[in-house]
């Protein structure tokens, strides 16, 4: 995953270089950002599937792509944040998961290609960024967390339900942030920079390599009932074990409301 990874991200970012200059252009930059996303996931794809040719994928861009059907699937975003990517702002990354033929999540690698960060997991072997072993946040009160969440736009997400839930958790905590990628949120919250996260409407490719790690960091993620489905739901609580109860508490009372 990180070779293929780092096949795809100098060219991302060259790409992100020239689409900094396209922001004068008038007719804007969308289609090159298009092109680009198009063209990671092409090296992504051509280099995980030399590596494991009989497996399938599930790509933001490709769509299903099936294998063996007994053995595991890629899961891949080549280029979270692009919104971030498409305006110059340097916060995006490539996401990679392997999920099994039942569904369970065992492999996830973040890569962001202009910090050159890895974030990976491995079931069982824990959360790592490149050789250094990660832990979620252990603050335990909701006035010294940080919280990220993602805001519904344009075409995009519940407005009445994300702000319910941003007026029970808003005063009750230090901060909450919206950076515009789902996949370095969960990799922050596993690293301990965000001690919480929530968000709903995403993706598989957005949040499965995210959801281990933060898993094998020490955390917990489930959707907004408690359940531990949060990628079947699309729905996503994630923090330690303390400020997660905490924070459901207050989700939950929200969404009743």
């Amino acid at each position: 995953m990180e070779r293929a990874a780092r096949k795809a991200a100098p060219r991302l970012r060259r790409d992100f270089n020239e689409v900094q200059q396209l922001q004068v252009s008038r007719k804007g930059p969308a289609d090159f950002v298009s092109m680009a996303d198009k063209r990671a996931e092409q090296t992504l794809f051509e280099e995980l599937k030399k590596a494991r040719p009989d497996w399938g994928f599930l790509l933001e861009e490709g769509g299903e792509i099936a294998g063996d059907p007994a053995k595991p699937r890629w899961i891949v975003d080549p280029l979270d944040g692009t919104t971030n990517f498409l305006h110059g702002i340097p916060h995006f990354a490539i996401s990679i998961a392997v999920q099994t033929p039942e569904g369970e999540i065992t492999h996830g690698l973040v890569y962001q290609p202009l910090t050159d960060e890895s974030f990976w997991a491995e079931k069982g072997r824990g959360s790592w960024q490149q050789d250094r072993r990660l832990r979620v946040s252990a603050r335990r009160d909701l006035a010294d967390a940080l919280v990220a969440t993602g805001v519904p736009f344009l075409g995009h997400g519940d407005f009445k339900e994300w702000t319910s839930i941003f007026a029970a958790i808003g005063p009750e905590v230090a901060g909450i942030r919206r950076f515009g990628s789902a996949a370095l949120d969960l990799a922050w919250v596993a690293a301990g920079r965000f001690d919480a996260f929530w968000e709903s409407g995403l993706q598989p490719w957005d949040v499965a390599a995210g959801i281990l790690l933060v898993r094998e960091a020490g955390g917990f993620v489930t959707d907004f009932r408690g359940g531990d489905q949060p990628i079947e739901r699309a729905q996503l609580l994630a923090a330690n074990d303390v400020l997660q109860s905490k924070l459901h508490k207050l989700l939950a009372t929200a969404l009743r409301g």
